[in-house]
């Protein structure tokens, strides 16, 4: 618990977020998840950096695939998807688990690192059992140029939105949140069918993704159907496994009536 005593990593942003998010909850309650999110960031941490090291068996070990068959059956019908996630469980550890067992080639969206050694690093790790890893000011273009090919498309989509004056508001957790409707937005263009995935921790260092088809013929969904669809799937999963949400992340930074922002 060195995280938690010692470092105290935005202890006021986390019991912030976490009294906001569950009012019904009580101070013991609150506090209660706090520490369990600390030892599970502890946790994460660890299994960040194991992936810099394990082999194909370990990763076939520890994190299990599930409802493939649903993937292989958009796969053969040859359309591409956009995969959207959370920060919710180990998301470094669910692009593997994918390129391991589903016929789809993996496209990770990310934001590079400063440190160009730290890059280097991790991008080689990303990169293992086939995975791709795409900067998030390239994702159209990548995915305009892989068009011909069944590919997926990785987006984490629970961060605040920037810039902040293209966010739609929603309420989230109890609380009124700017969210990134990206995803959607190129999912319509390219008509690609939308997968929510949810990793879920079996326990300690084990893990199942379950996916979720959120929409099939996105041209066909009202404007920000998609997107509602994943944060309500996301809330739920927040829900049902509350320690292993990133409650340090500053999410509810901006205020709807301090921005100019289209709803």
């Amino acid at each position: 618990m060195i995280v938690y005593y010692v470092l105290r990593y935005r202890k006021s942003v986390v019991l912030t977020n976490l009294k906001n998010s569950f009012p019904d909850r009580s101070e013991a309650e609150i506090k209660a998840i706090s520490r369990k999110f600390y030892r599970y960031l502890c946790d994460l941490i660890m299994e960040s950096l194991k992936t810099i090291t394990w082999n194909e068996q370990q990763a076939r070990s520890r994190v299990t695939m599930k409802n493939v068959e649903m993937l292989d059956a958009l796969h053969e019908q040859g359309k591409s998807i956009v995969i959207v996630m959370g920060h919710l469980g180990n998301w470094e550890w669910a692009g593997p688990g994918f390129s391991l067992n589903c016929k789809h080639q993996l496209y990770v969206v990310y934001r590079p690192l400063v440190n160009p050694y730290f890059e280097k690093v991790f991008s080689r790790s990303r990169t293992k059992f086939s995975t791709q890893i795409v900067a998030k000011s390239n994702t159209l273009r990548s995915m305009v140029a892989n068009r011909k090919i069944s590919s997926a498309t990785a987006l984490i989509a629970d961060q605040a939105p920037h810039p902040i004056n293209s966010a739609s508001w929603i309420d989230f957790l109890n609380q009124d949140t700017a969210v990134f409707s990206g995803p959607e937005k190129i999912a319509k263009k390219l008509n690609y069918p939308v997968v929510y995935m949810q990793v879920e921790r079996v326990k300690r260092g084990y893990y199942e993704v379950h996916p979720t088809l959120l929409a099939e013929f996105p041209k066909e969904t009202a404007d920000l159907e998609i997107t509602l669809a994943f944060n309500k799937i996301l809330e739920e999963g927040i829900h049902k496994y509350p320690e292993t949400w990133l409650w340090s992340h500053k999410r509810w930074k901006h205020k709807r009536s301090t921005v100019g922002t289209v709803s």
